[in-house]
């Protein structure tokens, strides 16, 4: 066992392959998963360690228990995705990751604000860039609070984590991200988001920030992600019988 997976607890890896399932579409709005009889043996635990697994996911709202009937796939009222979340997969197919930085710093009073820091707190900072080999490339800068580095080591490396870096702290620490908050705007380029991004100046740039809460409203990630002109980067998903509260 390697990577990740040789320090992530078993109920954790249960609760992202439940998670997997349900992101792909497998496991639709409403579906029951698995009980926590079929998780025990199909992975070969206890059974209190695939309850904790299914409450992890209860925690993160994915799920929902139903009273003497079963654990069902909770109804999201608005997805916002990017449309290539995951930014540091070892297998990465169309496209490839590259660290540019990735150390402990003084945030800067955005991201400690974003965070829920005090001012001048010290933060793990990564910043990446992710290229497509068709031609495209974004820039994609993670900050986390200080203390996450003592257990989330991978974040200081200098090379790619495998899988998903925004996966990677919730797995080490057990805290899931059950709230996103995302905005997004435009501005003009930066003169290292031109160098990167291969932009002639002036240039706009598309910018989506994104904040990921636990289930008790503690930040786990502050994300920045710097989009060049005249590529798709957003979608949006939601269930119709949402979509006025989707609105509001």
């Amino acid at each position: 066992m390697t990577g990740i997976e040789g320090v992530v607890p078993k109920y954790l890896q249960i609760a992202a392959h439940l998670r997997e399932l349900i992101e792909r579409g497998e496991l639709a709005a409403g579906a029951e998963v698995p009980s926590e009889r079929e998780l025990a043996a199909r992975w070969k635990v206890a059974r209190p360690t695939a309850a904790k697994a299914l409450n992890t996911l209860r925690q993160q709202g994915i799920v929902r228990s139903r009273r003497g009937s079963g654990t069902y796939v909770a109804e999201q009222s608005a997805l916002l995705r990017e449309s290539a979340p995951r930014y540091e997969s070892s297998s990465p197919g169309d496209y490839s990751v590259r660290v540019l930085r990735a150390e402990v710093v003084e945030g800067p009073r955005e991201v400690t604000d974003a965070l829920g820091l005090p001012a001048s707190s010290a933060v793990v900072v990564r910043k990446l860039l992710s290229e497509e080999h068709s031609g495209g490339a974004r820039l994609i800068t993670c900050w986390y609070p200080s203390e996450f580095a003592s257990a989330a080591t991978l974040l200081l490396e200098p090379e790619p984590v495998p899988g998903d870096v925004s996966r990677y702290p919730e797995a080490v620490l057990g805290r899931g991200v059950a709230i996103v908050r995302e905005s997004v705007g435009a501005r003009l380029a930066t003169e290292d988001e031109r160098r990167h991004l291969g932009l002639a100046p002036p240039a706009a740039v598309l910018v989506v920030h994104r904040i990921g809460l636990d289930a008790h409203g503690g930040a786990l990630e502050y994300r920045e992600s710097v989009h060049p002109p005249g590529r798709s980067t957003l979608h949006r998903e939601y269930f119709t019988s949402s979509a006025a509260n989707f609105r509001r």
